[in-house]
């Protein structure tokens, strides 16, 4: 009988930690025993972007152990030793001097709100309230330090707390920092924040920066002109824009921005007609499409496909999914929600609720 109750337990470790093995492998490749994430294409830098995604990721996974040493290593690392005073710096490496540590301490908003939004569900899903009490806290820092109202529009979250307002006329803006899942959810936190005016304002940027049906990685807001093109990077739209089609991919179905946020983006489908690939880069201006785009990018527009009823593409592009194996440390985040997403390792309800597979 002892024998058969501790073949028993161990069948069920083994289950439990093969639960989700893309987690695993990703964990094994890119992630330090001390919960650093390492992006070894980018000289083994390591992004307060890639923290929150692996954090994230940890939640979904219902991988405790290693979700308190990443938000530890960021803590430590990134902020001083203390998140509930500071956002994270955005860039940690090599620097010039052979040293090791922050390169570029200024925050980037994408990181902060998945870091914050992470925080807030792990307090929910496990019961713990120092997770929901720092997330709460992060919410409000972003929406201090992050947030500006734009003349003429409204509030609107920016890139960063620096360097995206070049003169006094324009800002900097990133369409795929906000996701309207998160804004849902900080929404739901926060009833008197801005969030529910900045999702709207997500989609007006979207639908103005897109008048091709294709985003743009980057846009600017110009005060009497409203959208423009950004004066830095221009019309062009690849490695950042692919989130906005799997962010809009993701939104829960009862949501009201769904079908106009999924209309705006519309000719994506269009391309992968044409060509079966992604484009490596789109022309948001003129409509023009580029290229071959890796299989990230391939892994992030199922759950576009899917939301859009495209099931003959959606086999297309799982194909393919099969035939390349990219050991890049962003296809591999793109993959993990692309794919987690479509297994069903996670959903995100109409309040923005992350509801991973092990909660239901």
């Amino acid at each position: 009988m002892r024998a058969l109750c501790l073949l028993a337990l161990f069948f069920a470790a083994a289950a439990q930690a093969q639960d989700w093995d893309m987690w695993d492998r990703y964990a094994e490749r890119f992630v330090q025993q001390d919960g650093r994430t390492i992006d070894y294409s980018a000289a083994d830098k390591t992004t307060s972007e890639g923290q929150a995604y692996t954090l994230f990721f940890a939640l979904v996974a219902n991988d405790r152990a290693r979700f308190d040493r990443i938000l530890g290593w960021t803590r430590d690392n990134l902020a001083q030793g203390d998140l509930s005073a500071r956002l994270p710096a955005w860039s940690w490496g090599k620097r010039v001097d052979g040293s090791w540590g922050v390169i570029d301490p200024n925050a980037a908003s994408d990181a902060d709100m998945w870091l914050a939004y992470a925080l807030l569900e792990a307090g929910q899903l496990w019961g713990e309230a120092r997770y929901r009490a720092l997330g709460a806290l992060l919410v409000a820092r972003i929406g201090k330090e992050e947030v500006v109202d734009l003349p003429g529009l409204g509030p609107m979250l920016i890139p960063g707390p620096q360097g995206f307002h070049p003169d006094a006329q324009v800002w900097r803006l990133n369409p795929s920092y906000m996701p309207i899942q998160i804004l849902r959810r900080f929404a739901e936190e926060e009833p008197e924040g801005p969030w529910e005016k900045i999702a709207e304002n997500s989609l007006r940027l979207i639908k103005s920066s897109s008048p091709h049906r294709l985003a743009p990685d980057w846009a600017a807001y110009r005060v009497g002109k409203g959208f423009v093109i950004d004066p830095v990077n221009g019309d062009v739209g690849g490695y950042d824009a692919i989130r906005v089609y799997l962010w809009a991919g993701m939104l829960a179905d009862g949501d009201r921005l769904r079908h106009p946020l999924l209309s705006s983006l519309s000719a994506m489908r269009g391309e992968l007609k044409k060509n079966l690939v992604p484009p490596a880069i789109i022309h948001a201006a003129s409509g023009a499409a580029e290229g071959s785009g890796p299989i990230g990018y391939t892994a992030s527009l199922l759950p576009y496909l899917k939301a859009l009823g495209e099931e003959r593409l959606l086999r297309l592009q799982q194909e393919r999914m099969k035939t390349v194996d990219s050991i890049r440390y962003y296809d591999r985040v793109l993959s993990m929600f692309g794919e987690g997403w479509l297994e069903g390792r996670f959903r995100f309800d109409i309040s923005g609720h992350c509801v991973p597979k092990w909660k239901r």
